[in-house]
């Protein structure tokens, strides 16, 4: 579906500005000031509730879990409490969820886990295209180096306290709709 650098590039600010900015990171705010995992959970509940696409749902649960796994192993303390919860609620793992949880562990502040995540979303998407042979190793830098602009633009803005998480993509939405329909896939998410 992306064939240049230009269609790459366009993909990732949109994750960016109309996913990432306006919904894991407002998500990952609200797991990271949460009190207690009772509370992370109910932030994870809600981005269960907020993601409306089944495949999307499932791979945020996977890539979240796997991370959150991790952290356990390394004796993160708030990661093996949350894993309680996360063991026994199939809805719950959420990626921007984990990320906070597993920031809060690493001892980062809310605006470096907000970095970690926002890049971990770029530095994914432009391994993918590399991977795929859409780009070479050069133009994934050039990519890169747009995309850290763009992110240092929207970290710059905090979102309001309040603010609800919302996402609209489209077309990413729907070319992962039509991954199961597909006999056969190149990555899991």
């Amino acid at each position: 579906m992306l064939a240049d650098r230009g269609e790459l590039d366009r993909i990732i600010a949109d994750q960016l500005e109309r996913r990432w900015a306006s919904m894991d990171r407002i998500l990952l705010r609200q797991a990271f000031r949460a009190e207690d995992c009772a509370a992370v959970a109910c932030v994870d509940r809600l981005a269960e509730a907020a993601t409306p696409s089944a495949e999307m749902r499932e791979g945020s649960r996977r890539a979240g879990r796997a991370l959150l796994g991790v952290w356990v192993k390394l004796d993160g303390p708030l990661s093996v409490a949350y894993r309680g919860l996360v063991s026994s609620d199939g809805r719950l793992g959420h990626l921007a969820v984990v990320q906070a949880v597993v920031g809060r562990d690493a001892g980062l502040s809310q605006d470096a886990a907000e970095l970690v995540s926002g890049w971990t979303l770029v530095t994914g998407l432009v391994s993918a295209a590399v991977r795929l042979g859409i780009i070479g190793h050069i133009e994934a830098q050039r990519s890169q180096e747009i995309a850290r602009a763009l992110l240092a633009e929207l970290l710059a803005e905090a979102p309001p306290a309040d603010a609800l998480p919302a996402s609209f993509t489209p077309f990413i939405d729907i070319a992962v709709s039509r991954g199961p329909l597909r006999h056969v896939r190149m990555f899991t998410t």
